[in-house]
């Protein structure tokens, strides 16, 4: 009796470390002040998995995160693709597709979605000729509202990463990101607030997330250099993504302001060629937000 007692306290305590190894990998990044959960954006790596998509799964898993958004799946199968996330205990929540792939066959992208595992479908680049203006935001919400019918369908929710080119001036006191979330219905349609390409076109990031506090649901953490001057155009050098809370970013505002409204998952997002030497930086100067 007592060796299988002694068996069962072993077999509950491995049973608690293993649940406790695997909780912690969802709160990577965070603290008893923000909650998170922080994840990482594929997209950051896309050199490593570039040269080597095994070696990019391990970098990923080896940060320590739980949750990955997509940004493609490296030639692979929706099957393989998750095969592959699961043995490296990466968990995915959304991803990003092409424009005209919502725009001309939003059903294909919530199927394979759906086949991913995904909570979420997004993209992160409206296809405009110049300065984005109304014409651009008209098209672009016939897009969003009607694929976020069809992948609401699905289970799945729909999302617009901003990039800057939107907050252009649309007229008394309102920009083209304005319209564009008043053209846009709430019921299929949120956003995911990319911090540098908001405060890149000289928005404030906070108030713009507490002006819409039913519509964020995804959030990318990334950092502009200080000293660079930001315009319109939706591009910058890679050169100025610095580790988080290193550059103009008010991270303790806009982080409040964000987890407030509801913002679901956030995820580090870093374009920088020095990306592996940064997301641990970056990591630890999440765990240390106050306010």
């Amino acid at each position: 009796m007592r060796k299988l007692l002694s068996l069962a306290v072993v077999l509950v305590m491995s049973a608690s470390v293993a649940f406790a190894q695997d909780d912690a990998r969802f709160k990577v990044g965070t603290n008893d002040v923000f909650k998170g959960p922080v994840g990482l954006q594929l997209y950051s790596l896309r050199d490593t998995f570039a040269q080597d998509v095994e070696k990019g799964f391990k970098t990923a898993e080896s940060f320590g995160f739980g949750y990955v958004e997509l940004a493609g799946c490296y030639g692979m199968d929706a099957d393989k693709m998750v095969a592959k996330l699961k043995e490296y205990n990466l968990t995915p929540i959304a991803g990003h597709w092409d424009y005209n792939l919502f725009k001309t066959d939003p059903e294909s992208v919530a199927k394979e979605a759906k086949a991913l595992g995904l909570k979420f479908a997004g993209v992160a680049w409206i296809p405009h000729d110049g300065d984005f203006d109304e014409a651009d935001v008209n098209a672009a919400a016939e897009v969003f509202n009607n694929a976020g019918k069809v992948l609401a369908e699905y289970g799945l929710g729909f999302y617009y990463h901003n990039h800057g080119y939107e907050f252009l001036p649309a007229g008394e006191g309102k920009t083209m990101f304005d319209l564009l979330v008043e053209r846009t219905d709430p019921k299929y349609v949120s956003f995911q607030m990319d911090v540098l390409w908001t405060i890149f076109p000289g928005q404030d990031a906070a108030e713009l997330l507490r002006k819409y506090p039913d519509r964020w649901s995804l959030f990318h953490l990334k950092d502009l250099k200080k000293g660079v001057v930001g315009n319109h155009s939706g591009g910058t050098s890679v050169e100025n993504d610095v580790v988080l809370g290193t550059g103009q970013v008010q991270f303790t505002e806009v982080l409040k302001a964000a987890q407030e409204v509801g913002v679901q998952y956030y995820f580090i997002e870093d374009e920088s060629p020095r990306v592996v030497d940064q997301i641990p930086q970056s990591l630890k100067f999440l765990e240390s937000v106050k306010w």
